[in-house]
């Protein structure tokens, strides 16, 4: 059967007709999936700047965490001296009673960066405490985090320089003792230095210098350039790893970078440490690491505290899930500047099949293992 010309140009039309509700309805569902997309993607930023403002309520530098049992425990300088604060999360710390455990009846000076440690069932604090070039590593101690702490001891760390942001860690069965100090008796710059510990409380043979601030990227603030804030973990492989902030803290290119020791290597020997080709916690695209990006919220993201179980680098997270660490930036929109600081909390993760390279050394130039990642 023939169908007639008027039939064929009406299935024509109506066929068009279909064809264009059909196209439509699917950009308005394209539509609606990218508004969908946004609208998460939103929502998602707008949780994250939820959670960075509310690990805003601590206006204060140089976070240290640890976790024992349940129970999140801070310590910060404050009032001229040394408090400590507990809570069940370490959001919650923001909210909770700092209480004061010791006081600078000796007129010191100045009170920086003070850490806490679990060692053998007793808490320790070691910090820095000085005017100018007398700045000087002390130690007090607890059987209890919030109290009952003894006065201070100053250490006897090898050479007697300047020294601040001091650490203890254990690693292979060995107490070491981290820090960042002066060459000599000028401030020209920074370094990181390593001794064994005999004691939590004493150090024993020389000092090892672990990292100086060479690489372009730490040097883009100096007077003087500056390796500090170490903070010791172990990774999956079982490879020592310590973290430190790099550039002035008094500028927004503050910022995070790794020295991986090599499998086997000697932590006193400065030709075993490997360090990140960059930044890898930090607010500046140009100074950080090929891969890593920079912060969306913060600037200056510096001198963290990975929040271990019991403080200990043997319990350092497995690979694949975050874990909790706290670190102190500066709000983006706000001025760049020591009294805006405040703790956020932020997490990181371990990042396999890293290489960090360098030049002029007698051993290998590259060295590939665990990374870290770093999330506000």
């Amino acid at each position: 059967m023939k169908i007639p010309r008027s039939m064929t140009a009406l299935g024509l039309a109506a066929a068009l007709a279909l064809v264009q509700a059909v196209s439509t309805a699917r950009q308005v569902d394209a539509a609606r999936q990218v508004d969908a997309a946004r609208q998460v993607d939103a929502a998602r930023r707008a949780d994250a700047a939820r959670q960075v403002d509310a690990a805003q309520s601590i206006r204060a530098a140089d976070p240290s965490v640890l976790r024992v049992g349940g129970t999140y425990i801070s310590v910060q300088s404050m009032n001229g001296g040394i408090a400590v604060r507990q809570a069940s999360s370490p959001d919650g710390l923001g909210s909770a009673a700092a209480r004061q455990v010791w006081s600078d009846t000796r007129n010191l000076g100045e009170v920086w960066a003070p850490e806490i440690h679990l060692d053998g069932g007793r808490y320790y604090i070691y910090f820095s405490a000085g005017r100018g070039s007398a700045h000087r590593m002390y130690v007090i101690s607890s059987a209890i985090p919030g109290s009952g702490y003894t006065g201070e001891t100053r250490m006897a760390l090898p050479d007697d320089k300047w020294a601040v942001d001091g650490t203890m860690f254990v690693f292979n069965g060995q107490r070491f003792f981290v820090w960042s100090g002066w060459a000599g008796d000028t401030n020209v710059e920074q370094n990181l230095y390593l001794a064994r510990m005999s004691s939590p409380t004493s150090t024993t043979g020389g000092r090892f210098i672990i990292s100086q601030p060479r690489e372009s990227w730490e040097r883009v603030v100096g007077n003087p350039y500056i390796n500090e804030g170490p903070e010791a973990i172990r990774d999956p492989n079982g490879q020592l790893h310590v973290v430190y902030s790099a550039n002035g803290s008094w500028s927004d290119q503050y910022c995070l970078a790794d020295l991986r020791l090599r499998a086997g290597g000697d932590p006193t020997y400065v030709w075993d440490w490997y360090k990140s080709n960059g930044c890898l916690f930090g607010s500046n695209r140009a100074t950080m690491m090929a891969g890593w990006d920079p912060t969306l919220y913060v600037n200056g993201p510096g001198h963290h505290t990975f929040v271990l179980l019991n403080g200990d680098i043997n319990t350092s997270p497995p690979a694949g899930p975050r874990f909790p660490l706290m670190f102190h930036a500066v709000p983006k929109g706000t001025p760049y500047a020591w009294e805006n600081r405040f703790w956020y909390t932020g997490t990181f993760a371990w990042w396999g099949n890293v290489t960090y390279s360098r030049a002029n050394v007698p051993g290998a130039t590259t060295n590939t293992g665990w990374g870290l990642k770093f999330f506000e």
